[in-house]
């Protein structure tokens, strides 16, 4: 078993109204482009305010991958640091404490890797056991909690920390006028994300008050590929975005989650809290029409992604530590995280306060 000792959530110091954004974004169109679209867009996706990485008035027509992404690695190794931290300090350990350190991004490029950036800086070990993740995606943040527990099941006296860092802001193409960018820049919001945690031979395990990791479940949905993702070049990250993922979270997603569900005797309406990646409004409806959930079963996710939009990876993190300072569930609440991304795939962690 694997018990989460503290999760952070950091977000740069730029928030804006969704109304602000999507009157920025319109200037930058080419002429003739349909700014009521773009304006429709933003509306329907749910989103009041996001933060940005940078200004608002720093974004615009003119891109470079490279300046781009070495803003990247700047802003995030900022957050990252501040999320790492102030995760540890609410879980009472230090940085040399750490066993394992694992990264996720897929917003941008960093080698050596962003946590081995931070290492020195934080005061990590030398020794440090390192899993740099790129390219789950949304799905990041689910699998990163799935693969810290595998670890800490194999070295249960191991403290291990998960690092999401998201910027997804330095993606966008301002004049990109497919509905995937357009989407894709009323949607998503820049933040990171830090979760500590312990195996069950770690001193602090008995103390610890975030929930217990049970079980995980890991699926790619084949022929799914081309839905999902980023084209990468000279222009940096475009987003790809196919129309048929609510589709196929109604029609597979939620198979899975019932049928992992059930491996442990439970059904959905056994799960008393839900920590649902908000791909989009139409996503958590999907799943919650597939799953025969009331409509305040994805309350917690609505909510995040009002108050600052799709964080890719992030978005379960910082879930999570809202449920968590809004005062810890019951003893014996059933958890479940799920995310999607890239591959198509799911992935599941069954969770247990």
């Amino acid at each position: 078993m694997t018990r989460v000792l503290a999760v952070s959530s950091v977000f740069p110091p730029h928030r804006h109204a969704q109304s602000e954004i999507a009157a920025a974004l319109a200037r930058f169109l080419p002429p003739g482009s349909d700014t009521a679209l773009l304006h429709r867009v933003h509306a329907s996706v749910r989103v009041d305010a996001r933060h940005l990485a940078l200004p608002l008035d720093r974004y615009g027509p003119s891109y470079d991958f490279g300046a781009t992404n070495a803003l990247f690695v700047e802003k995030a190794l900022e957050l990252g640091a501040s999320a790492l931290a102030r995760a540890l300090a609410v879980g009472g350990l230090a940085a040399r404490d750490l066993d394992l350190v694992m990264s996720t991004t897929v917003t941008g490029l960093a080698t050596p890797s962003l946590e081995a950036r931070l290492a020195s800086r934080a005061g990590l070990r030398p020794d440090i056991r390192r899993v740099p993740l790129f390219g789950l995606g949304c799905a990041a943040g689910a699998a990163g909690v799935a693969r810290v527990h595998d670890h800490l099941t194999g070295h249960p006296d191991h403290a291990a920390l998960l690092l999401s860092t998201e910027l997804c802001s330095l993606t966008l193409q301002p004049t990109d006028t497919s509905m995937a960018n357009l989407v894709a820049g009323a949607l998503f919001g820049d933040g990171a994300g830090a979760l500590l945690a312990v195996g069950r031979g770690h001193p602090l395990y008995a103390a610890a008050a975030g929930p217990s990791v049970v079980a995980s479940r890991s699926r790619l949905y084949p022929g799914t590929e081309h839905l999902l993702g980023w084209e990468i070049g000279h222009w940096g990250f475009r987003m790809v975005l196919g129309r048929e993922l609510p589709d196929l979270v109604r029609l597979h997603v939620a198979e899975e989650v019932e049928t992992f569900l059930a491996t442990h005797d439970l059904k959905p309406s056994d799960v008393d809290v839900w920590i649902c990646h908000p791909g989009g409004p139409r996503i958590l409806d999907a799943l919650s029409d597939a799953l025969a959930l009331p409509a305040s079963a994805f309350a917690a996710s609505r909510r995040s992604l009002a108050s600052v939009g799709n964080l890719s990876s992030a978005s379960v993190l910082h879930i999570l530590d809202e449920v968590q300072t809004a005062g810890p569930p019951p003893p014996g609440s059933v958890g479940l995280m799920l995310a999607f991304g890239p591959g198509f795939a799911s992935e599941l962690v069954l969770l247990r306060w």
